[in-house]
């Protein structure tokens, strides 16, 4: 099983949705919404492909090593 980051669920790394992000308001909120409703995930608002949460991802035990947007492991 591997580490997770130090940081809550709803905050995801600066690396994988940098604070400057044109659409990183959106994001958020699509997010929230997802860890709210105890959604698996929830559609990008730009490109409405499926984006999972990362307390989906915390619950798999471990980094997939697929550059996630919400994993829950990178610091």
């Amino acid at each position: 099983m591997s580490a997770l980051a130090d940081r809550p669920f709803d905050e995801p790394a600066a690396t994988r949705l940098p604070i400057d992000h044109p659409g990183r308001g959106a994001i958020i909120a699509a997010h929230r919404a997802a860890l709210d409703a105890g959604a698996d995930g929830y559609a990008d608002p730009a490109t409405g492909y499926f984006v999972f949460t990362a307390r989906f991802l915390a619950e798999r035990g471990s980094c997939c090593e697929s550059g996630c947007r919400h994993c829950p492991y990178v610091s």
